[in-house]
């Protein structure tokens, strides 16, 4: 038996940061961790190796869109796609390598398996009962299913099969029209793939921007992917030629079917809390599964802190992350501090989509007072010079103050510009504050302090 300040259970990118800044505050901390490598779901089988794929299909295309428009002559190459799969192998072995190295940096017990909570203070990995002052939760989120769909991780995939497919499939069906549909789904489409989207929803990235939702349907309509929207998928059915995906529309209730060598099934993911022990240890939960937690990230149990995909809030890493070291500062004794109205989301397709803080339709609902700021890229000199025109920022300010409420931009770098009105929500700023600041010419950025200055008296550029 071992006795620490604090274990951390999971190594994503929540546990992980935790586990660090834990160490960092003078804890003596222990990370469990059941993969071979650390950097859970995010590095190993999610963002990381799915931005190399994005990244090389980027690449693709502009040789087969742009390369001639630049004089840049010659055949397009030709895409090998064991070689694509090494390359994406090693960006994730050398993150979690990193990973490794940090812990042995910061002193940091790696306790290798799967861990449980038999008691308050105690975790249990393989055999051994290892004691802590602080348990913290951050054992993440898995794949949702849908009724009447069986994945086998073959032909019926998720995100994870998906990104180790043993050849390029001629045909996609992706059941969800969120992040990691459009994500992978872009992918194959660029590498060739005819692709189908099939969403519930009458709009993609539910919850995003409604301008956004429909120029970015769009443009991805335009780079060859198929949708059809408000379905139901009813199943899947999978035999030797491949698989059936059977679907009724909500307008009027007619079914129809798709055929397709892959179905990736897209549909979100759920916290992942199985075999923790938190039914014995009475820890309350939502009612959607999360982990219920108070205003410290601490549960109903004293001791035992949940943050991450284990909890209500977005699923993102950087969310997890920011409420990593939130934990971390409570459990030493100091303040915690997370801004849920300034956490960014993104979406790395080309062109990129990102947002912030309100969208018009919520501050619609809420009845407030706003005005919009707007500016189109094909007005930025920087973007139309290589070939990335299409798209806009959106800044969204109180009427009355000014103050920034949200953005939206979908764009180049749109992942990129958004952090700087993130900075500025995160002190409270006004759009003037954006549209008096000089951004270097020419930049993408640019664009950013336009749709600010559109706030006021009007862009200069549009």
């Amino acid at each position: 038996m071992a006795e620490f300040d604090v274990i951390v259970i999971g190594a994503g990118p929540g546990g992980y940061v935790s586990a660090i800044r834990c160490a960092q505050l003078g804890l003596k901390t222990a990370c469990v961790e059941g993969r071979e490598t650390l950097g859970g779901t995010c590095l190993n089988v999610g963002c990381i190796p799915s931005k190399a794929l994005l990244h090389a299909s980027h690449m693709l295309h502009e040789t087969h869109e742009n390369f001639e428009k630049m004089g840049l002559m010659g055949a397009a190459p030709k895409v090998d796609w064991t070689k694509m799969q090494s390359y994406k192998t090693d960006v994730v072995g050398q993150n979690t390598k990193g990973i490794e190295f940090l812990f042995k940096k910061n002193k940091i017990t790696w306790l290798k398996g799967w861990g449980s909570i038999p008691a308050a203070g105690q975790v249990k990995v393989g055999d051994e009962v290892h004691t802590a002052k602080a348990i913290v939760i951050a054992t993440g989120s898995e794949s949702s299913s849908l009724p009447g769909v069986t994945v086998d991780e073959k032909t019926v995939v998720t995100s994870t099969g998906a990104l180790v497919l043993p050849k390029i499939p001629k045909s996609m069906v992706v059941i969800g029209a969120g992040v990691i549909g459009l994500e992978m789904g872009s992918v194959y489409a660029r590498l060739g793939t005819e692709v189908t989207v099939v969403e519930y929803l009458d709009a993609i990235t539910p919850g995003m921007d409604g301008e956004v939702q429909k120029v970015f349907q769009r443009l991805l309509s335009r780079q060859g992917l198929k949708f059809i929207m408000g379905a139901a998928v009813q199943g899947v059915k999978t035999t030797k030629g491949g698989n059936t995906v059977t679907y009724k529309l909500r307008k009027d209730d007619s079914e129809a079917t798709l055929e397709a060598e892959v179905v990736l099934v897209a549909t979100g993911r759920k916290p992942y809390t199985d075999g923790l022990g938190l039914e014995g240890l009475g820890v309350e939960m939502e009612k959607r599964g999360q982990v219920r937690i108070d205003d410290h990230w601490q549960t109903n149990v004293k001791g035992i802190y949940a943050i991450g995909d284990a909890v209500v809030g977005p699923m993102l890493a950087h969310k997890a992350e920011d409420e990593g070291m939130a934990v971390a500062a409570v459990i030493a004794g100091k303040h915690g501090h997370v801004n849920y109205g300034v956490i960014p989301g993104v979406i790395y397709t080309a062109p990129e989509v990102a947002s912030v803080g309100k969208t018009e339709e919520q501050l619609k609902e809420e009845g407030r007072a706003y005005k919009v700021g707007k500016f189109p890229f094909m007005g930025n000199a920087r973007a139309k010079a290589v070939f990335q025109g299409d798209g806009f920022v959106k800044i969204l300010a109180d009427k009355e103050t000014d103050r920034v409420l949200g953005c939206h931009i979908i764009g180049p770098g749109a992942g990129d510009l958004i952090h700087e009105v993130c900075v500025a929500m995160e002190f409270g700023a006004a759009a003037e504050d954006i549209a008096l600041t000089c951004h270097a010419h020419p930049t993408y950025s640019e664009a950013v302090r336009e749709a600010a200055l559109a706030c006021g008296d009007g862009a200069i550029h549009a």
